[in-house]
C-alpha cells in the first residue's frame, strides 16, 4: 500500500501539482475511494487509519523532492503533530509555529466544538513545502462503534470557527450540536439560535450527498455505478491492446491489470462527481478481508510497477507512458456513455474463482486453487485363472 500510494502521488504531483494532492485528500469520497485502490476493505472506517500511514511510509523517502510532508497519524503520533510542524517550518523557512496552532485549533473544533458523540483517536496533517495543507481526522463514537472523518483544506479556510471544515462524513447519529457553523459565530447570540433551531441545520446538510458505508462487508451491484465499471472494462479488454502499447511493454500486463490500471487512472483524473460510487474501484485490487474478492498480488504489483515506470519516465521529460494511462481514463468515459451496464454479480463471481491464479491473499492467507474431483476408477474385473 505504501508504494501504491507513493507512485499515485508521484504521478498526481506531476500531473497537477501538490496543491491538487490536498484538495483531493479532502474529499471524502476521492478519499474512500483511494483506499479501495489500495486494497483496504472498502467499506471500513480503517481505510482513513490505513491511507495516512501507508502514504507516510511511501512518502518519507521522497518529501523532499514532492514538497509534501505526512505528520501525525493515530493516538500518540496525533500529538507529536505541532512538534513535527514545527521543526518542519524551521528547516524548510515557513511559519511552522503557525501551522502548530492550526493544527491544535483543527483538533479543538472537532474534539470541542463540534459536539456529535464521536471521540478523536487521529489526527493526520499534511503539508506542502509553502505551507498549505489539509487535515484528515476521524473520531469514534464508543457506543455505537461507527467513525465519523472530518476534512479540513486551508485553501479558501476564512475562520477555523465559521463554517472550516471541506466536508464531514459518517453515519447521523441523532442531534448534533455544531457551533463551528457559521449561525454560532461570533456571539453567544448565534450560539444559543444555533441550539433553538436544529431543525434548520440538519435541513441544510440534508441537501449535501453524504458518504455512508454499509457495516456488511460483501459488495453488491447497488454500490457499484454498472455503466461506470463497464467502460473500465470494455476500455481494458477492446482498446487496451490496440490503443495503449506503452502500458503493455511492461512485462505481465495483460487485460486483468489493464483494467486496475483503467480504474487507477480514474483515481489521478477523475472529476470529483465520479466518485459517488468508492465501492467501485474495490474492483481495482480487491480488499484484505477477501470482499469483493482477495488482493490480487500479482495484479497489484504489475500495476505499481507500471505506475512507477510511467512516473519515472516523466521525470526524465518522456511523457508517453503517462499520457497512455490519461487516454486509458477518456476512453473508459467515452465507451461509458454507450452503456448500458454490466452483471456486477458475475463480475464479482469470476475474479473470485480467478483470484488463485494472480496469486489471491487476504488476511486468511493465500487463496489455493480449486480442487479437481477425481473420479475414483473401476477396478478392473478379476480374471479366472487355469493354473
Amino acid at each position: 500500500m505504501a508504494r501504491l500510494g507513493r507512485v499515485l502521488v508521484e504521478a498526481l504531483v506531476h500531473e497537477y501539482g501538490r496543491d491538487e494532492i490536498l484538495r483531493r485528500l479532502a474529499n471524502p469520497f476521492w478519499f474512500q475511494s483511494l483506499g479501495c485502490v489500495m486494497g483496504m476493505d472498502w467499506h471500513s472506517s480503517g481505510i482513513t487509519t490505513s491511507v495516512l500511514g501507508a502514504l507516510r511510509r511511501g512518502l518519507a523517502p521522497v518529501e523532499g523532492e514532492l514538497g509534501l510532508h505526512v505528520c501525525g497519524g493515530r493516538g500518540r503520533h496525533s500529538r507529536r503533530t505541532p512538534g513535527e510542524l514545527t521543526a518542519l517550518g524551521e528547516r524548510l523557512g515557513f511559519d511552522g509555529a503557525a501551522l502548530s496552532r492550526a493544527s491544535r485549533l483543527v483538533a479543538k473544533v472537532d474534539g470541542a466544538l463540534l459536539q456529535d458523540g464521536h471521540q478523536l483517536y487521529l489526527h493526520g496533517f499534511v503539508v506542502t513545502d509553502e505551507g498549505r495543507w489539509c487535515v484528515v481526522q476521524q473520531g469514534m463514537n464508543p457506543e455505537s462503534r461507527t467513525a465519523r472523518r472530518y476534512h479540513w483544506l486551508s485553501e479558501g479556510l476564512q475562520s477555523f470557527v465559521d463554517e472550516p471544515h471541506a466536508a464531514i462524513e459518517g453515519a447521523p447519529l441523532g442531534e448534533i450540536v455544531n457551533l463551528a457553523d457559521r449561525r454560532a459565530a461570533p456571539s453567544r447570540e448565534a450560539q444559543l439560535s444555533l441550539v433553538r433551531e436544529p431543525a434548520r441545520l440538519f435541513a441544510e446538510l440534508a441537501r449535501a450527498p453524504r458518504l455512508t458505508m454499509p457495516s456488511r462487508h460483501e459488495v453488491t451491484a447497488a454500490d457499484v455505478v454498472g455503466r461506470r465499471i463497464e467502460g473500465a472494462l470494455r476500455a481494458a479488454a477492446e482498446r487496451g491492446p490496440a490503443d495503449f502499447p506503452e502500458l503493455l511493454l511492461t512485462p505481465g500486463v495483460g487485460a486483468r491489470t489493464v483494467l486496475a490500471l483503467a480504474l487507477v487512472a480514474e483515481l489521478v483524473h477523475g472529476a470529483p462527481c465520479r466518485f459517488s460510487d468508492p465501492a467501485r474501484f474495490s474492483l481495482a485490487h480487491g480488499g484484505k478481508d477477501g470482499h469483493p474478492f482477495p488482493v490480487p498480488l500479482s495484479v497489484y504489483d504489475r500495476t505499481i510497477r507500471t505506475m512507477r515506470g510511467a512516473v519515472d519516465q516523466a521525470k526524465l521529460g518522456g511523457d508517453d507512458k503517462l499520457a497512455a494511462i490519461r487516454r486509458l481514463d477518456l476512453e473508459a468515459r467515452r465507451l461509458e456513455a454507450a452503456s448500458r451496464g454490466v452483471d456486477v454479480e458475475a463480475l464479482l463471481k469470476k475474479e473470485r474463482a480467478d483470484s488463485w491464479r494472480f496469486g489471491g491473499r487476504h488476511v486468511g492467507g493465500a487463496v489455493e486453487p480449486p480442487t479437481v474431483a477425481v473420479k475414483a476408477r473401476r477396478p478392473a474385473p478379476r480374471q479366472l485363472s487355469l493354473f
